[in-house]
C-alpha cells in the first residue's frame, strides 16, 4: 500500500501535471471532464484513501473476521494505478513524452524516506529486545530491497520486526512501477487509440486471473502465493490504470446521466462488492474475488469523483477525513507496529488498545509528514527545477 501508495493530488494546468503531483500527495485537483482548462478540486479521493486505511486498521485491531482489511489494500492498489496513470497520461498528452528520470525521482523521494525510517526503527527496536521477535538477516534484507512479498511466500513472516509484515504490498507497487511507465509509453507510441490501450491492459488482467486460477485450481498453491505475489496482484493496480486511460472521470466526458451513475451503476458495484465478500469459498477468494472487486470499484470511483459535491458524498470532503487520507501512507507503515507493541506491553481491552494504537499512529504519521515528507517534497521540487 503506498500504497501509494499513498496520497496523490492531480492538477491539470492545461494538461500539464505540476512537479509535486506525479507521486502521492494530499488532495486531488484536476480539470473538468468537459472543460480541461477549468480547475476542479476533488478532495473525495483522499476520503477514499482514508476509508481504505481504516478498513486495514480495524481488521488488524481485532475485527478481521468482520471487516475486510484485505479489500482496503485492493482499494489502495486501484487508486494508486488510477492516479499515477492519470498523471502519466496528462504528461504525455502535453509533451508527447514521459520524463522517466523525473517520475522515479518523485517516487523515490515520496516513498523511500518514510519507509526506510519506519523499517529501520522497528528493526532496531526488535534487535535491542524492546519489541518482541527475532530478526533474520535475509528476511530484513528482503524488506529493505522491496522483495519481502516473495521472501514471505517461500519462508513465512518470521524473522522481521513485528508489524512490518504488511510491507509486502509496498513491494508489489514498487515492482509494478518499475515497469509500467515504460509499458505505458510504448502503448502511447504504438497504439495511440485509448480504447485499444485499454484492451491491451484488460488482456493483461485476464492473463493474471488465468494465472491465479492455474496456481490455485491446478497447482494447489497456498493463499500467500496468490495474495502476496506481484504476478498475481498487479491486476488490482492495472484496473485503476484502465480507468485512467479510458473513461477517466477527471479527463473524459460521460454519456451516462447522473441518475444512471447514482441509482443503477453504483448500486450494482456495491452489490458486486457485497457478493465478493460474502461468498467465502477459499478457492474463489484467491482467484476471482480480486477481479470482481476491481471491476466493482469502477462505478464507485467514478461516482465519487464526478459527483463529489452531492450530499451523500460530501462526508468524503470533510477536513478531518482528508487529513487522514493525507497521512494514510505513514499510517499504514506504523499502525501495526503500535498494535503489536500495545499487545506486548499492556493487557487492556482490545477496543482500548485499538483506540490508543490509532491515536499513536496519527501522532506519529503527523510527525513524519512534517519532518520527513514535506522536506522531501521541497528537495524533490528543487531537483526537478534543475532538470
Amino acid at each position: 500500500m503506498d500504497n501509494n501508495s499513498n496520497m496523490l493530488a492531480a492538477t491539470v494546468d492545461g494538461a500539464r501535471p505540476r512537479s509535486n503531483l506525479a507521486n502521492e500527495a494530499a488532495t486531488t485537483v484536476a480539470t473538468s471532464p468537459i472543460n480541461k482548462q477549468e480547475p476542479l478540486y476533488i478532495p473525495s479521493l483522499d476520503g477514499i484513501r482514508a476509508i481504505s486505511f481504516l478498513l486495514v486498521f480495524v481488521a488488524h485491531a481485532g475485527l478481521g473476521r468482520f471487516i475486510p482489511g484485505g479489500f482496503g489494500v485492493t482499494i489502495f492498489f486501484f487508486l494508486s494505478g488510477y492516479l499515477i496513470t492519470t498523471l502519466l497520461r496528462m504528461e504525455f498528452e502535453k509533451t508527447q513524452a514521459i520524463d522517466f528520470r523525473a517520475f522515479y525521482l518523485r517516487r523515490t523521494l515520496r516513498i523511500f524516506p518514510p519507509f526506510y525510517i519506519v523499517l529501520t526503527t522497528a528493526s532496531l527496536l526488535t534487535w535491542a529486545g524492546i519489541l518482541q521477535g527475532t530478526l533474520n538477516v535475509s528476511a530484513v534484507g528482503a524488506q529493505f530491497a522491496y522483495l519481502s512479498n516473495y521472501f514471505t511466500i517461500f519462508n513465512g513472516f518470521d524473522g522481521t520486526a513485528a508489524g512490518t509484515g504488511i510491507f509486502w504490498s509496498l513491494a508489489v507497487e514498487e515492482h509494478f512501477y518499475l515497469v509500467f511507465p515504460l509499458l505505458y509509453f510504448l502503448l502511447q507510441r504504438s497504439i495511440p487509440a485509448r480504447f485499444q490501450q485499454m484492451l491491451v491492459l484488460a488482456g493483461i488482467c485476464v492473463a493474471v486471473l488465468v494465472w491465479r486460477c492455474i496456481l490455485v485450481y491446478s497447482l494447489g498453491s497456498t493463499e500467500n502465493r496468490t495474495y502476496l505475489a506481484t504476478d498475481t496482484r498487479i491486476d488490482s493496480i492495472l484496473l485503476g490504470c484502465i480507468l485512467a486511460i479510458y473513461g477517466n472521470p477527471v479527463l473524459d466526458p460521460t454519456r451516462m446521466t447522473q441518475r444512471v451513475w447514482l441509482f443503477i451503476l453504483a448500486p450494482l458495484g456495491l452489490l458486486a462488492l457485497a457478493g465478493s465478500l460474502l461468498y467465502r469459498d477459499p478457492l474463489y477468494r484467491e482467484t476471482f474475488r480480486y477481479t470482481i472487486q476491481g471491476l466493482a470499484l469502477f462505478p464507485l470511483f467514478i461516482v465519487a469523483i464526478r459527483f463529489h459535491k452531492l450530499p451523500m458524498l460530501s462526508w468524503l470532503n470533510h477536513r478531518w477525513v482528508r487529513f487522514l487520507g493525507l497521512l494514510s501512507y505513514s499510517l499504514y507503515l506504523v499502525h501495526l507496529i503500535y498494535l503489536f507493541a500495545l499487545a506486548q506491553f499492556t493487557s487492556i481491552h482490545p477496543i482500548v488498545q485499538g483506540c490508543i494504537g490509532l491515536a499513536l499512529s496519527i501522532v506519529t504519521a503527523t510527525i513524519i509528514h512534517y519532518t520527513v515528507e514535506r522536506p522531501s517534497t521541497r528537495i524533490r521540487r528543487r531537483l526537478l527545477k534543475s532538470v
